[in-house]
């Protein structure tokens, strides 16, 4: 399921072997180690600097390459799974599930600087180290605590920190409270925090008005304070990045549009407009204007987005073919490029573009069967699923969704109830990302609702029980398939947990969320029933029947659903019941 696009600087030598220093066409990747269960691995994440690049796999492992000629490609050795990396300039960081920060660098480790350390467990205050999120500068990473707090180690030498001198620190620092997200980019010196009420704030390099501080700050070339970001386009911040020299932000309006705004110089770095502006202020482009922006990645000075028509859209630095463009060295203004045929174009939403320094990688990361966490956070996040309702002790209200609680909770949503209306809102959001994630956000409230959260059931016998018992739950289910004269309801959800093409159909930005009704009238009645049965319990009805042309059948099904076969692998079962029965 692998598919990954490369094309730039070609500078880790056991990366792409036998090719040229600078490839200026997109082209395939392949991973060249002869390990083929690495092979096999499904590509989580691509994160890529000026020393190295590390390939994060779906079942928490991660690979990293190294510019140096005598390193071969290496396991990052972590015991916790990992969930996230960051790569900058000259610092590395990975996420792991449970929470922890492993960073190496100068900046980071003066005494090892190749050598990772767990930097989360030196955060002064023990209620605030378990991690989030992280996001790498050039010689600096970014920590946001389950708590919203944002925390910064490394370089200080432009004020990236937020607190002046020294240059830098190797303990992590607190620079603000009440974070909802921070952003920077890989050969960045500066940063910017966005709190709960969306108010933007940035310090460090101003040097090319890249903070978008406006005119009157123009000439100070060093932020070493937060401050607040004015005259901030009106919409919801979904992301920010930044170059070296100048910043792009992902603002989408009421209406669902997507629109990307730049700050910071426009000479050899490609704004997307002909000028240097030292506010936000938006890239125009006929490429982008109908379509929906998917994914957006800044490298050094260099830029990459991804539309929903399948476009790859480059502007900026191309010295070393790092826009996938055969000619010039520099694109002012966005331009479409070829790219190969991707195995996988009907599923555009599903890719993803990262920018190293003086590189670029376009990869397909579907949503993860591995891991129903991930999802559970997405469909917590997505209104439209949602069927309860919780007042918190102020009277705000949380919609969340009773088929995922029923999945968590020992039949305990009224106890839910009663604990969150004494409760704040943020801490409310905590209490049911907890239930959602099966993490521990905040250990104090964890302790308050571990009596109620089934962690340790299986998730297919609760789903069994929802089937078994279909009047209580009939609300419950609500999406549509049809069968000649039958039709058959099921929870979103649970169809997102068994089927990527119910997966890609739910959770995609770019589908029709409505109820619509599928028809699979070419399957006989027996082989739905095994499937409605198995969708539920990943297990076969004794009664059944199993004949040769039903497992054929089947076979066929599951590849129409794209069911995702964890063990035990469902025609497995068919054969060796097939086999009993005979």
């Amino acid at each position: 399921m692998n598919e990954i696009i490369f094309f730039g600087l070609n500078q880790y030598p056991v990366l792409l072997k036998n090719k040229p220093n600078k490839i200026i066409k997109p082209i395939q990747f392949k991973f060249e180690n002869e390990n083929e269960n690495e092979n096999e691995k499904q590509i989580k994440q691509i994160s890529s600097g000026n020393f190295s690049t590390i390939f994060l796999f779906e079942n928490g492992k991660a690979i990293e390459y190294l510019r140096d000629p005598k390193q071969n490609p290496q396991k990052i050795q972590i015991e916790e799974n990992i969930q996230k990396v960051t790569v900058g300039h000259d610092v590395e960081a990975i996420l792991t599930k449970e929470g922890n920060v492993f960073a190496k660098g100068y900046y980071i480790n003066p005494d090892n600087p190749n050598q990772f350390i767990n930097i989360s467990s030196l955060i002064e205050d023990e209620n605030d180290r378990i991690i989030q999120d992280i996001v790498s500068g050039y010689y600096t990473i970014y920590l946001l605590t389950s708590n919203q707090n944002a925390y910064g180690i490394g370089s200080n030498d432009n004020g990236q920190l937020g607190f002046g001198f020294p240059s830098y620190t190797a303990k992590p620092i607190l620079m603000m409270k009440n974070v909802s997200k921070i952003f920077s980019g890989n050969t960045s010196f500066h940063v910017f925090l966005l709190n709960s009420n969306q108010e933007l704030f940035g310090c460090g390099d101003n040097y090319k008005g890249q903070l978008g501080l406006g005119e009157s700050r123009k000439d100070e070339t060093k932020i070493q304070k937060l401050t607040k970001i004015q005259n901030i386009p009106k919409g919801k911040i979904i992301d920010i990045q930044c170059g070296c020299t100048y910043s792009i932000m992902l603002i989408e309006n009421e209406n669902g549009k997507r629109k990307l705004y730049s700050c910071g110089i426009y000479r050899d770095n490609g704004l997307g407009q002909y000028e240097n502006t030292c506010e936000f202020t938006e890239i125009k482009s006929s490429l982008f204007e109908n379509d929906n922006i998917l994914d957006f990645s800044v490298g050094n000075a260099h830029n990459l987005i991804l539309t929903s028509n399948s476009k790859l859209i480059v502007f900026g630095n191309n010295l070393y073919g790092q826009l996938g463009t055969e000619k010039g060295n520099y694109q002012s203004i966005p331009i479409q490029i070829e790219l190969p045929k991707l195995r996988f174009n009907e599923d555009i939403s599903n890719y993803h573009i990262s920018c190293g320094e003086f590189n670029s990688f376009l990869y397909y990361s579907p949503p993860s069967f591995s891991n129903l966490e991930e999802d559970l956070i997405k469909l917590f996040e997505r209104k439209e699923f949602c069927d309860i309702s919780f007042k918190t002790k102020n009277g705000e209200i949380i919609e969340a969704h009773k088929l995922i609680l029923k999945y968590r909770l020992k039949n305990e949503i009224e106890k839910l109830q009663e604990i969150i209306s004494k409760k704040s809102i943020k801490k409310s959001n905590q209490i049911f990302e907890m239930i959602y994630s099966n993490r521990i956000i905040n250990p104090k409230l964890y302790y308050e609702i571990k009596e109620i959260i089934n962690s340790n059931e299986k998730i297919e016998e609760t789903m069994k029980r929802i089937y078994l018992n279909e009047n209580e739950n009939e609300n419950g289910k609500d999406f549509i398939i049809e069968r000649k004269e039958k039709q058959y309801k099921f929870p979103k959800l649970i169809l997102i947990m068994r089927s990527e093409l119910y997966r890609g159909m739910f959770l995609s930005v770019t589908e029709d969320k409505s109820n619509k009704v599928t028809d699979y009238s070419e399957l006989s009645n027996k082989s739905f029933q095994i499937f409605e049965y198995w969708i539920y319990s990943n297990q076969i009805k004794d009664e059944i029947q199993i004949t040769q042309e039903i497992i054929d059948e089947i076979q066929i099904g599951i590849d129409y659903f794209q069911l995702n076969q964890t063990n035990p692998n469902l025609i497995d079962l068919l054969i060796n019941k097939f086999n009993n029965q005979n």
